[in-house]
């Protein structure tokens, strides 16, 4: 029932309005025009003295006598046409810089021009575009604004293209030398308009010249006053809570954060690193394709130098900072970084392992720390860990104290872990490399494994036998720690054999008594079967060279050995034998 009623409503406001300005009020109308759900009572020589549009339709119908006329499509609906039926009529309206597109656009629809009326509203327009509305940034930028609703005619007609050559011009003039305080106003009037000219806009700033710095500063503003719930401040802060499901109700914010991505300045150093890492936040949480999460990320794995700990944790945790985000962002910057740092080593003509750059121990010291700060959350598991900080190279590292702190932090916030867990997540920690106040808090430490333990009291036990003030070199000192484990293994390897042979000597001694029976009975029944065996040929002969035996009562001399006597077969006792 409320439509029957506002369009009622709307056709009799259209009515009284139309009745102010007609003012051939003996002449009664004869044609009703129509625009959306407004209609207009008016006078067909009236407006066909001016439209050439409408000349035609009345011409063209077949209708006899044309009484109503729908202009639905006419731009800028039913509040423009009225201001064209009173050009029209000869009624006096102002026009300005937020409705001049729209008369410009519905004189062209209209066919309204020069060449069919002299002095007609499509010239009236033009002129005001020329003299006033484009004279000026502000009145260009709302100009330019009104067109949105009016595509594709505004392009037609030109007005865009000139609004974005009228801004370009006087935007980079600003920049170079402001006429107002602050001298960024213009970026915040520039905010308004939709990204599809803010792109046009800032190429035909880059074609004049402008520096990478005016072009960044003009996409922070925007971006900040567009997608304020996203990245509110540069501080990371927003009051937005996390709900992975309501993703899609961010469509139009995905579409144009990845539109604002594409437009950004190639220069490294152009735009603020917390910026990036809002943005970067605000595509993970809109889940912005894999092409705007790889630019982001690329751009801030270049200056991952300059990054702080509080950049970092602003791409970790959703906007209430209650939960960690997917982590995979933070490897990939930090895999970028060193990447680059390894081509960087090896077209320079070094060893990326022995060589490091001071931004490499600045990235080291910064990943360290992060570890640290994310280290108590508990889905923070230890793939997670070690997956992050196995990409620092552990020569990178001059000491080893902030990853200590972050393995400590993590063994104290995870107190469930076995002995085996505890070692993975101290494998990427050098023992060796802590200084002496933190080789003796591990010394003490009771969460870190045994083996951890050892190495650092190993380590101060080198030093204070080799009683030098300087540490012992490092390399030295493990080299050290893998001989001892060698010679533990072996020992350990000895042991165990030792073992197995005293329990197969016991074995034997035990079985010991039953051979020797066996052996016994087996003796005498092979004496009762050669008694009663005949003398042949060969054992006379075998019985007689047995006589001649060269090695009689000598060490080889075996006759005198009873064949029933049970010999001792174990293994002979080694001695030691020495001259005194």
């Amino acid at each position: 029932m409320a439509t029957p009623v506002r369009s009622n409503s709307r056709l009799s406001l259209a009515m009284e309005r139309t009745g102010q300005w007609v003012f051939s009020q003996d002449i009664p109308a004869d044609v009703v025009v129509a625009v959306c759900e407004a209609s207009f009572s008016l006078h067909k020589f009236m407006l066909v003295s001016k439209s050439n549009y409408i000349r035609k339709l009345i011409l063209e119908s077949k209708e006899p006598d044309l009484a109503r006329i729908n202009l639905s499509d006419i731009p800028g609906g039913p509040d423009i046409f009225e201001k064209t039926a009173k050009f029209c009529y000869g009624v006096n309206f102002e026009i300005t810089v937020h409705n001049v597109a729209a008369l410009r656009c519905a004189a062209e629809y209209l066919q309204m021009t020069d060449m069919y009326c002299d002095n007609n509203l499509s010239s009236r327009t033009e002129d005001f575009l020329a003299q006033v509305a484009l004279s000026s940034l502000s009145g260009a930028i709302i100009v330019l604004k009104s067109c949105e609703d009016l595509l594709p005619l505004a392009e037609d007609v030109k007005i865009v293209q000139r609004c974005v050559d009228v801004i370009s011009l006087k935007a980079c003039n600003e920049a170079n030398f402001p006429s107002r305080t602050p001298p960024n106003w213009w970026t915040e009037e520039l905010s308004i308009i939709d990204i599809e000219f803010i792109g046009r806009i800032l190429s035909g700033m880059r074609k004049r010249g402008a520096k990478a710095l005016t072009l960044a500063s003009a996409l922070t503003t925007y971006t900040e006053r567009n997608l304020r719930d996203l990245v509110r401040d540069h501080s990371g802060r927003c009051t937005m809570s996390y709900n992975p499901g309501d993703c899609d109700m961010y469509a139009r914010e995905r579409e144009l954060l990845q539109s604002i991505v594409s437009l950004l300045p190639s220069e490294k150093a152009a735009l603020p690193i917390n910026f990036l890492c809002c943005l970067l936040r605000a595509a993970i949480f809109v889940k912005a394709s894999n092409s705007c999460k790889n630019e982001l990320e690329k751009r801030i794995s270049v200056i991952l130098e300059h990054v702080t700990v509080d950049n970092l944790l602003v791409m970790s945790f959703t906007y209430d900072g209650e939960k960690l985000l997917d982590l995979d962002s933070i490897r990939r910057i930090i895999s970028g970084f060193m990447e680059k740092e390894k081509n960087m080593a090896v077209f320079s003509g070094g060893d990326f392992k022995e060589t490091c750059s001071a931004a490499m121990h600045r990235v080291a010291k910064t990943v360290d720390s992060y570890l640290g700060e994310i280290a108590t959350y508990p889905e923070f598991t230890i793939s997670k860990f070690n997956g992050i900080a196995i990409l620092v190279p552990k020569g990178t590292r001059k000491v080893d104290d902030d990853i200590y702190r972050a393995i400590d932090i993590y063994l104290k916030a995870h107190p469930n872990l076995d002995e085996i867990e505890r070692e993975k997540v101290c494998s990427v920690m050098d023992p060796l490399k802590l200084s002496y106040e933190a080789r003796l808090h591990a010394s003490q430490n009771k969460r870190l494994p045994v083996q951890i333990v050892l190495h650092t009291l190993y380590y101060d036990q080198l030093k204070l036998r080799s009683g030098a003030d300087d540490q012992p070199d490092a390399a030295a000192t493990r080299s050290g720690l893998q001989c001892d484990a060698s010679l533990a293994r072996e020992n350990e390897a000895l042991r165990s054999e030792l073992t197995k042979m005293k329990l197969h000597i016991s074995d034997m001694q035990k079985n010991k008594g039953s051979s020797a029976k066996r052996i016994s009975a087996g003796a005498a029944a092979a004496a009762a079967t050669s008694g009663s065996r005949k003398h042949t040929f060969f054992s006379s002969m075998s019985k007689t060279l047995g006589k001649l035996n060269p090695f009689k009562h000598g060490s080889k001399d075996t006759s005198h050995i009873d064949d029933n006597i049970a010999v001792d077969i174990t293994k002979p006792r080694r001695r030691r034998f020495s001259i005194s």
